[in-house]
């Protein structure tokens, strides 16, 4: 089966928007599009075999461009927070973007998810379809040292598996940590339905310390006899109101190995019965309860208010590059950054 392509709009004076859809023999199917090598949507079946569009997004390229959201895109050169846009590297201070009060947030003003991706559509012998995306980051691009070669690989196999797979190099030393930042709400994107019953599980037992800047502190605080305890499913609106404005924090995997792909994170959400796992090689996860979500304008009609998403964003800690302690974001050149990220869904 060939992988379904066409011109999904235009931006900067008629920049053509590739899009690409991909399907498998269960009918579910994933559209990626050229701009921010993003998500624009997901279908997946409900107990009683339905379909339904599970991840948040706009309908134009026009609304990719602007995407303060962030919706569905690839986040780079570092997912998350970064304080005061700076750090330093092998002795020397580089200074980056600003565009979250004094801090970068998702890798600058522009980032990986509002250029354009160069893309190759492909089909697998065993009936997987994907489509791999590359990017060459320019040295100095929103601050960052280096020529940074991207790729970036969707895959949907016939087990309902979505795979996300990066990998990098650069020509001089630099950091890099790149996510997905697809909003899921399982009951379906335009389903008007917040996400407060569905039930999480996260491999965790651990999260990164932030401040009132959501800047991460360096300390690591134990999620036993908090609200952030998903260690057994419960449901995301069980303690949120403990919080001032929902979950928006990193956790710590536990892994038997750093660069392992193991269990991360499983949403259940219980009227439809779908279920997403999601697996990584990462060494942890922030969950986002879509706080700043406030009538945003969708797909298809849709609006999209507080915490009518998530999001569950695999990557390195925020702040990395400022926090020695953490484990390391740096990239030299000769090395090979590589990251994957399986969402696998089903029903119970």
């Amino acid at each position: 089966m060939t992988v379904e392509k066409g011109i999904f709009g235009n931006i900067d004076k008629n920049k053509s928007v590739e899009y690409f859809v991909l399907k498998n023999k269960s009918g579910m199917e994933a559209k990626v599009i050229t701009l921010g090598a993003t998500l624009v949507s997901l279908t997946a079946a409900d107990k009683n075999g339905k379909f339904a569009d599970v991840v948040l997004g706009y309908d134009d390229a026009a609304s990719y461009m602007d995407n303060s959201c962030y919706f569905g895109c690839t986040v780079g050169r570092i997912a998350n927070r970064i304080k005061d846009a700076k750090f330093k590297l092998d002795g020397r201070e580089y200074k980056l973007t600003v565009n979250s009060g004094k801090n970068q947030l998702h890798g600058g003003i522009v980032g990986f998810g509002r250029v354009l991706w160069k893309a190759e559509p492909f089909a697998e012998g065993n009936g997987g379809q994907g489509v791999l995306f590359k990017y060459s980051s320019p040295d100095g691009e929103e601050g960052y040292p280096g020529n940074l070669d991207v790729k970036v690989t969707y895959t949907l196999t016939d087990d309902n598996e979505l795979k996300i797979e990066y990998v990098a190099v650069t020509d001089k030393t630099t950091v890099v940590n790149l996510t997905n930042h697809s909003y899921f709400n399982l009951a379906g994107h335009n389903s008007g339905r917040d996400i407060l019953s569905h039930q999480l599980q996260i491999n965790s037992d651990t999260i990164t310390e932030s401040d009132s800047d959501l800047i991460a502190t360096g300390k690591l605080a134990k999620v036993e006899n908090t609200a952030y305890d998903f260690r057994k499913p419960k449901a995301l609106g069980a303690d949120i109101k403990k919080l001032d404005n929902g979950y928006d924090i990193n956790y710590v995997l536990i892994k038997k190995s750093l660069a392992e792909l193991s269990f991360t994170a499983k949403a259940v959400e219980p009227n439809s019965g779908r279920v997403m796992e999601i697996y990584t090689t990462e060494p942890g996860v922030q969950l986002y309860t879509g706080n700043f979500l406030d009538g945003i304008k969708g797909k298809g009609g849709a609006v999209y208010n507080k915490q009518t998403a998530f999001c569950l964003e695999t990557q390195h800690y925020a702040d990395s590059p400022n926090k020695p302690e953490f484990p390391s974001v740096v990239l030299r050149p000769g090395e090979t950054y590589r990251h994957l990220t399986v969402h696998k869904f089903s029903v119970q």
